[in-house]
């Protein structure tokens, strides 16, 4: 009769303990199938237990397969398929630490010290104790209802958008919602994106097998004309400030792509990316707001108004397309958990919300400003052109260089300066796009602003 000792067993319940020793035996063929195990009494005397820790051990045993009974004459093990000798385990890459840039002008990052972090404790702490119960069931798959309806009022009130509430679809960030139109238009969709755009619309749409082409932009944005070439029945854009190149797409182009959706049956994606962030003049309207025949599917984010790691978005679906998404896309939970739902709808509904964008765009504004001049004021100011619209978090600066992208690349990372070129968002290259930086300023201290003019001094070898 085998023996184990028990006394190793560490803080294992005795029970456990006893299972995976003689299912070690019978992987390790020590117990031959069809061969009788002791009975629990017998086997319970001999290693000093009492019979319901060896009646545990058998029971778990059976329950997996191991062993099986037969009436009146106990058990016996079971036939199993012996484990092959593990290959070995091929190296695992390395984890690549995220780099500490000395100036990092490719990161869209935004200023969090500045975000009421009192105000959204306090919110946090009211939605703990008054939606203690609502935190514990199942969110509807739209999102929370106090939500849509504070989303809902801060477009009518600040967009100019008159949707309701039912319109609106919550869901964990751009990406995921991207997602969800991809499978709500289809997989005989074709999704036309702005070139050069965000690479990770491409991406998605394209990990979601569905047709994507990049369109080529002009001075006013996408054109219809490029639409209808290019076999669009869906149009991503972003019409009020476009990322990267900042284009502002006018009120005459807008009306045209709306009638090239009326005239193709197509849909259009309206991604409102960091349009509170406009400096000059008053908002741009959305174009969803002008759209009369239910073509236009309006996204945004609090990504950039409250913080990257605030994975919370929406998409106004127009009636058409509504109702389809609850047939086929309505089995999906939605995505962004209750407790966040719950502090960002009071955080809407109470005005902080607005509090916190109206010194943003101050603080932004005096730092666009601080950044601006610095740039102009560098020892290569007479090498570089600057243009932006005065609105987002990010504006073009083109280097007068022979140099190729890739190179000032390289030359800026051994310096410990991170850049992103305007070439790395297009999908088709053109050489209009070499030697123009995208820089994201959202991140960058004014105080810092002499070193960081003193380190791309040294990239750009001056």
């Amino acid at each position: 009769m085998r023996t184990y000792a028990l006394e190793n067993r560490g803080g294992m319940p005795l029970y456990e303990y006893l299972y995976r020793c003689i299912r070690g035996d019978i992987l390790d063929g020590t117990l031959a199938a069809g061969e009788r195990l002791p009975s629990k009494r017998a086997l319970a005397e001999h290693l000093r237990l009492s019979v319901m820790t060896v009646e545990g051990a058998y029971q778990q045993l059976e329950a997996e397969g191991y062993v099986y009974t037969l009436p009146r004459r106990g058990f016996f093990v079971a036939e199993v398929e012996r484990p092959r000798p593990a290959p070995p385990a091929p190296p695992l890459p390395e984890a690549r630490e995220a780099p500490d840039w000395r100036l990092d002008l490719k990161s869209n990052r935004v200023d969090a010290s500045r975000f009421p972090v009192a105000a959204w404790s306090r919110l946090t702490r009211q939605a703990l104790t008054e939606e203690a119960e609502s935190l514990l069931r199942p969110v509807p798959h739209q999102g929370l209802p106090a939500l849509r309806q504070a989303i809902a009022r801060d477009l009518r009130e600040y967009k100019g958008m008159a949707v309701s509430p039912e319109q609106i679809v919550v869901g964990a960030g751009a990406e995921y919602l991207y997602l969800l139109l991809a499978q709500l238009l289809g997989r005989k969709a074709v999704f036309a994106v702005e070139d050069p755009g965000y690479p990770k619309i491409r991406l998605v749409y394209g990990k979601c097998g569905a047709a994507c082409r990049p369109v080529p932009l002009d001075s006013q944005g996408m054109a219809p004309e490029a639409l209808e070439a290019a076999g669009a029945t869906a149009a991503h854009l972003s019409p009020a400030h476009h990322y990267p190149t900042g284009l502002v797409t006018p009120i005459g182009r807008r009306q045209a792509l709306l009638r090239w959706a009326e005239r193709a049956d197509a849909v259009i994606i309206e991604d409102d990316y960091d349009s509170e962030f406009r400096f000059t003049g008053r908002p741009i309207p959305t174009l969803q707001s002008i759209d009369t025949a239910g073509r236009v599917v309006y996204m945004n984010t609090f990504s950039q108004t409250i913080s990257p790691a605030m994975r919370v978005g929406f998409m106004v679906l127009p009636p058409r397309l509504l109702d389809r998404y609850r047939r086929e896309l309505g089995f999906y939970a939605c995505t962004v958990p209750a407790l966040d739902q719950h502090v960002l709808a009071r955080f809407l509904a109470g005005g902080h919300y607005e509090q916190h964008l109206a010194r943003m765009r101050k603080e932004y504004r005096q730092r666009r400003d601080a950044v601006l001049a610095a740039f102009r004021s560098s020892p290569f100011r007479d090498r570089i052109t600057i243009s932006e619209q005065g609105a987002g978090l990010h504006f073009l600066l083109k280097l007068d260089t022979a140099e190729g992208d890739e190179a000032l690349r390289q030359r800026a990372a051994a310096l410990g300066v991170r850049l992103g070129f305007l070439s790395e968002y297009a999908a088709l290259p053109s050489p209009a796009y070499a030697h123009t930086l995208v820089v994201n300023y959202a991140g960058l201290n004014p105080a810092a602003l002499p070193d960081a003019m003193e380190a791309l001094a040294e990239v750009f070898r001056l």
